[in-house]
């Protein structure tokens, strides 16, 4: 007799269209970056505000998307910011210039950032707790595979149609998203109206705003710049007064007290890790070889393309895995294997080949692919369905800022590094070459060589610099993993709803500080 198939696995599919399309936006423009500032006529410090906006914009977006849920309902919401961002990404394509394109890139960024946390709450509402660990393999795919395998689809169409084709691909994708999870998805239960905080809102959005732009602009403008400096004291003081108001409100915008649950907090910690190892590795692996080995985008794109599958392949296992034996050891063994990946890459250099890097990318891939789902998991499965869509929210929050943050300084890092290298070295030879008075064309040519080596040299122990870091801060998230366990089996089961008589979840109860209290004992 042939088992069934899970009746939430076909709406749970659907979900993954809109989540795939919106992470995937995030890492496939990275590609274009370069034909983009050729067609635009612009420098390479105006083009970063393509991604600048886009990112600035998911941060203030995010942390209202739960309420946006909660207002209009989760299927009308999926539905309608699906269809925006299609319309949206097709106005990205048609973009004359760099401020209609940055316009429209927030624009995009609107639906973008409410997307992943409707899905999240939506997945919680649509699967039993004894099967979240597979439901979340499933749904990692959009998560984890999406930024791994924009390099190369983003590549493919650059190099074969043109930058354009990679926002108007998202649009016949969103188009059969939306009609497909208007058959398949049912309505939600709407739960009761909270009031909008308009202040949590304006407070947040404000810190998170100037905070990501003083560590998006810092490298340009200089750390101890007094604009950088001013931008990070505000955001750290909004932020503060945003904790401040959240704390004293019955129906906070994000409930803060969530980060008092040592499991959710935990969990937060290891995925911001997690991410920001992923995206110091999409980031510089295709910097290394289009710049340091002359590979054009497609085949930089194709060298990334087996850790995708990796990650692919394993994700679903890795949901697997937590339904079975729980989230401890494929945590701690994935983060493990993921830190030797990275400790691997370490040793990179001018003259290492393709498949080396294959192969090094692939074992830290097949470390993420172990620990992520089970942390992402094992986080909000600690919560009560009805604080699920805050902890979603905060997660999106959580992994959009850290993986800024971490980026911006693992960028500061590997620059201030390949400097200092650049320098040490020029000076080195400096002093072993002797260079005659009056250069002809073959000492030029061989001044330049040298020179081309020595910035190439410098620049892939800067990477190695940046991935050792990397390492080191992935073994360390290990030991954080052995702390992780499996919720009791009836811990949450309709810790936020009230049953009917048949059992069926009913309406969803209001959160209040003694059930996040009860959480934490």
């Amino acid at each position: 007799m042939t088992k069934q198939l899970p009746v939430w696995l076909a709406p749970l599919l659907v979900l993954i269209v809109g989540n795939f399309v919106s992470v995937l936006d995030v890492s496939i423009v990275n590609i274009a970056i370069p034909d983009m500032e050729k067609d635009f006529g612009v420098s390479t410090e105006d083009i970063q505000w393509i991604t600048t906006a886009y990112s600035l914009t998911l941060g203030v977006l995010v942390p209202a998307s739960g309420w946006l849920g909660d207002r209009i309902g989760l299927r009308k919401i999926y539905l309608l910011s699906l269809v925006m961002f299609g319309v949206t990404s097709t106005l990205c394509g048609l973009a004359w210039d760099l401020q209609t394109m940055i316009v429209f890139r927030i624009l995009q960024a609107i639906p973008g950032g409410v997307l992943p946390v409707v899905v999240l709450t939506m997945l919680y509402q649509l699967v039993p707790p004894r099967e979240i660990g597979t439901a979340m393999g499933i749904y990692g795919l959009g998560v984890v595979f999406a930024p791994a395998a924009g390099p190369s689809i983003g590549g493919w169409l650059v190099e074969n149609l043109d930058w354009r084709w990679i926002f108007f691909i998202n649009a016949p994708v969103c188009i059969t998203g939306t009609i497909t999870a208007a058959i398949v998805l049912r309505e939600f239960p709407i739960a009761p109206r909270r009031s909008f905080d308009f202040w949590g809102f304006v407070t947040i959005a404000a810190g998170l705003f100037v905070l990501l732009l003083a560590l998006t602009k810092g490298p340009d403008w200089g750390w101890t710049s007094y604009p950088v400096l001013i931008l990070i004291t505000g955001g750290v003081l909004s932020l503060a007064l945003f904790v401040v108001i959240e704390l004293e409100l019955s129906e906070p915008l994000l409930d803060v007290r969530l980060f008092l649950v040592w499991p959710f907090t935990n969990s937060l910690i290891l995925l911001v890790t997690l991410f920001v190892g992923l995206f110091a590795v999409l980031f510089y692996i295709p910097q290394f070889l289009q710049a340091g080995q002359n590979v054009l985008p497609f085949d930089a794109g194709l060298i990334l393309l087996p850790e995708a599958l990796v990650m692919a392949v394993l994700t679903p296992v890795s949901g697997i895995l937590y339904d079975k034996i729980g989230p401890r050891w494929p945590t701690t063994i994935g983060l493990l294997i993921a830190a030797y990946g990275a400790y691997l890459m370490a040793g990179i250099t001018p003259d290492t080949p393709h498949s080396q890097i294959i192969l090094w990318t692939c074992v830290r891939a097949t470390g993420n692919g172990l620990a992520m789902m089970c942390i992402f998991a094992a986080g909000l499965a600690i919560l009560p369905p009805h604080l699920v869509s805050n902890g979603g929210a905060i997660n999106n929050v959580a992994q959009r800022v850290a993986s800024a943050l971490g980026l911006a300084l693992i960028v500061a890092l590997e620059t201030n590094t390949r400097a200092q290298l650049t320098a040490d070295r020029s000076e080195l030879a400096g002093q072993h070459h002797t260079f005659p008075a009056q250069l002809d064309t073959h000492s030029l040519t061989q001044l330049y060589r040298m020179w081309r080596q020595l910035r190439l040299e410098a620049l892939t122990d800067a990477y190695g610099n940046v991935f050792l870091v990397t390492a080191i801060a992935t073994a360390l998230g290990a030991l954080s993993g052995i702390w992780l366990k499996i919720p009791k089996a009836d811990q949450n089961a309709g810790a936020g709803e009230r049953p009917t008589a048949d059992g069926e979840p009913g309406e969803p109860v209001q959160p209040d500080r003694k059930s996040i209290a009860g959480m934490m004992h």
